[in-house]
């Protein structure tokens, strides 16, 4: 493998705890070094690193996650502190410097938001230091989560056009259960038969699972980023990885990458409603690159204003496609049969 430019190593709260809640010291060190390494080769890195939720709970003397938001956000805002010391201490002895960035949803759904965290991360790096990214867990809800940091390290990657993402877990990888009962090497499509080898978590501090890694290999593959899967444990994983010789799960990724605005539309945002169209329009989306035109909607599901991002269905009712309406919702309805009305235009539209 090449050298990568710029990779993403995000690290699980069970990557880098120990039993009992605590930090894994070394490990961390471990990693940083391998940071160190890289940077000195010419490879940008980012860090997207749990943990605080975690860390605020051994402070708190808690053995479960609590159920309650608020619980959890203060456990995040106690944690948070404690997470970024280790880092910039871990990182101190290899005169690198440690940059916290938190974010929330809104920060990338948000075009001109999105466009300034960007910015902000490639300033960073110019400066020679070394984003630590977390979600902004202290005042995150539910309209606002990523829902774990894997699908955030994936959209870290996609922002900022990373060549690898490396997902440190407590799993060796993705295990094929209903086989062989190993380690799958290489994964070239990510097919249903492949989501079904996935699970969840049972740990107490963490969330996600490899359903939610398969979910960030997705974002990230159709970014044109390769993934890796692998155990935080192993020494050297890193290295290893990028030389050939690391334990794990690598993604390919699929095909021609999506242009940067078409995965914001596809992957950074919550559709406020959907547009239904015909089998035609359907496919002339689907395999001629054209715009929706008014002819071939059918109808509208929920409330929306021209500007916002919606899904596209065909008639099975399932989402094919993303999009930003010309057009609200009650709009549409008084256009439908119109043939010279675009309703989103190829421009403004990404097949999911």
């Amino acid at each position: 493998m090449r050298a990568p430019k710029r990779i993403i190593v995000k690290l699980g709260t069970g990557v880098l705890t120990s039993e009992g809640g605590q930090l894994n010291a070394g490990r961390i060190s471990a990693v940083c070094g391998e940071i160190a390494e890289l940077r000195q080769s010419g490879t940008e890195v980012l860090v997207v690193s749990s943990g605080a939720v975690g860390l605020g709970m051994h402070a708190m003397g808690l053995s479960r996650r609590p159920r309650e938001l608020t619980k959890r956000q203060a456990c995040a805002a106690i944690g948070q502190s404690r997470l970024m010391q280790v880092w910039q201490e871990a990182f101190s002895p290899f005169n690198l410097t440690a940059a916290q960035v938190l974010l929330t949803h809104d920060d990338l759904r948000v075009r001109n938001r999105y466009l300034g965290v960007q910015e902000t991360l490639r300033q960073i790096g110019a400066y020679g230091a070394v984003p630590v990214i977390n979600e902004n867990d202290t005042v995150s809800a539910a309209e606002i989560k990523f829902g774990d940091n894997d699908t955030l390290s994936a959209m870290v990657a996609s922002l900022v056009s990373a060549d690898l993402l490396i997902i440190l877990s407590t799993a060796p990888g993705l295990i094929d259960l209903k086989g062989t009962g190993k380690v799958v090497p290489i994964v070239e499509k990510i097919t249903p038969e492949i989501e079904a080898m996935a699970g969840g978590t049972t740990s107490e501090t963490a969330v996600g699972g490899m359903v939610s890694k398969l979910t960030a290999a997705k974002i990230a593959n159709r970014a044109g980023c390769g993934v890796f899967i692998a155990s935080g444990s192993e020494p050297a994983i890193i290295s290893r990885l990028l030389g050939g010789a690391g334990p794990g799960t690598f993604f390919v990724p699929s095909g021609l990458p999506l242009e940067a605005k078409k995965r914001w539309i596809a992957y950074f945002q919550r559709p406020t409603g959907t547009i239904q169209v015909d089998i035609r329009a359907a496919q002339a989306l689907r395999n001629g690159g054209r715009s929706l035109l008014a002819v071939g909607v059918t109808g509208t599901d929920g409330s929306f204003e021209a500007g916002d991002v919606v899904n596209i269905a065909g008639p099975d009712g399932a989402p094919f496609a993303r999009g930003k309406s010309a057009y609200g919702s009650v709009q549409i309805k008084a256009l439908l049969g119109k043939k010279d009305v675009v309703v989103v235009h190829r421009n403004d539209l990404a097949l999911l």
